[in-house]
């Protein structure tokens, strides 16, 4: 008796399937826009990476790395993603930026009317857009500038009453009214340098080393790590040298151990009250930190154009080094565009450590 064996070729896998590029087409990767295009020979049309149509097959895709190659073709471009021109991140980014310099520019805060008139979209999305690249609303940008303003002004030796009116307010009432919460203190003290603001702080101790946190009636205005608990007291008192520094009480130990578990147990302890000191730009670049999934990287260059400022990643970059509340605003995402860690205040190995914690299958997702 004769037994015949067939056997079953499995087709071979697309060499198209094996490129990373092919991984962010089907992530619809936004950060890849621009280094690649990608054409579908069933469809007869060119895409870019993030193209929200239906995935191809891979087999009838081809991948470009210049937009001229993607057009030799003789395919015509997706009418959904449009390939031939900027991106909608870039188009809503160079919208937002052009938004901040109007705001920047002018002396009182402008409407959210006048705003998205004046670069034509509807108000409603203009919001939206303007939230989503920034983390901050309008308003919100316009209050983070004028408070930016009234820093520089005070700093410079100005009197309280110049500083309020070149930062556009119309009345000292209206100012005094937010004064506090946008200075942290009084104007006068602010003024002086922070004389007699009062600093509480407390040394704790952690796997990754020591930790200091320091907190002003507002929340907590400093995170530090170190070796030397000495050393993150003399940083302390670098940092707020006019300011009357109060070691904490046991009543402060709650707040301590809430941060010991963002090293320990990373994921909790992001409710934290903060107090966050920093230009306009500096905020906009930390609420942009904090929206950095858990567990997650982000570059430089992504946070620029998620800020709508593609060109500042040396500036994104110095506004993660002058984060003080590390860890809250976890400048330890964001990483070079080649994925290497670059500098952190720190160090790198806690950079390591931080995200390698962050990755694993067991730590919990509260953010």
């Amino acid at each position: 008796m004769t037994t015949t064996c067939t056997t079953i070729v499995k087709p071979a896998r697309p060499p198209v399937a094996d490129d990373p590029r092919w991984a962010r087409i089907v992530a619809r990767d936004k950060s890849a826009d621009g280094e690649f295009w990608y054409s579908v020979a069933t469809t007869g049309v060119y895409c870019r990476p993030s193209c929200p149509s239906r995935t191809a097959n891979p087999r009838n895709v081809a991948l470009h790395d210049t937009l001229e190659s993607a057009r030799a073709t003789g395919f015509r471009p997706c009418r959904r993603c449009k390939p031939n021109g900027p991106s909608t991140d870039c188009e809503n980014a160079a919208l937002v930026a052009q938004a901040c310099r109007i705001i920047e520019a002018s002396v009182a805060a402008p409407s959210l009317e006048r705003l998205a008139d004046t670069i034509g979209r509807s108000p409603s999305y203009f919001h939206r857009v303007f939230k989503a690249a920034t983390g901050l609303t309008p308003k919100g940008y316009a209050v983070a500038h004028r408070a930016r303003k009234v820093r520089a002004q005070l700093a410079r030796g100005n009197s309280v009453t110049a500083a309020i009116y070149d930062a556009g307010f119309n009345s000292s009432g209206r100012f005094y009214e937010k004064a506090t919460d946008m200075l942290g203190m009084t104007p006068s003290r602010y003024r002086a340098g922070g004389v007699n603001e009062h600093i509480t702080f407390a040394v704790g101790e952690t796997s990754l080393g020591a930790i200091l946190v320091a907190s002003s009636r507002k929340g907590v205005v400093a995170i530090l790590l170190g070796e030397d608990p000495d050393e993150l007291v003399r940083a302390l008192q670098d940092q707020f040298p006019k300011a009357q520094l109060i070691g904490a009480d046991r009543g402060y130990e709650a707040l301590v151990a809430l941060v010991v578990g963002l090293v320990e147990t990373p994921g909790i302890g992001h409710d934290l009250p903060l107090d966050v000191r920093g230009t306009a730009f500096q905020q906009r670049v930390w609420q942009a930190l904090q929206q950095i999934p858990f567990g997650e990287t982000a570059s430089y260059t992504e946070i620029a154009r998620r800020i709508g400022a593609p060109k500042a990643v040396r500036a994104v970059a110095g506004a993660c080094t002058a984060n003080r509340p590390a860890l809250a605003i976890p400048c330890h995402r964001v990483i070079r565009n080649d994925g290497s860690l670059s500098g952190y205040a720190w160090g790198a190995e806690r950079k390591r450590e931080l995200l390698a914690r962050e990755r694993r299958p067991t730590a919990p997702r509260f953010v």
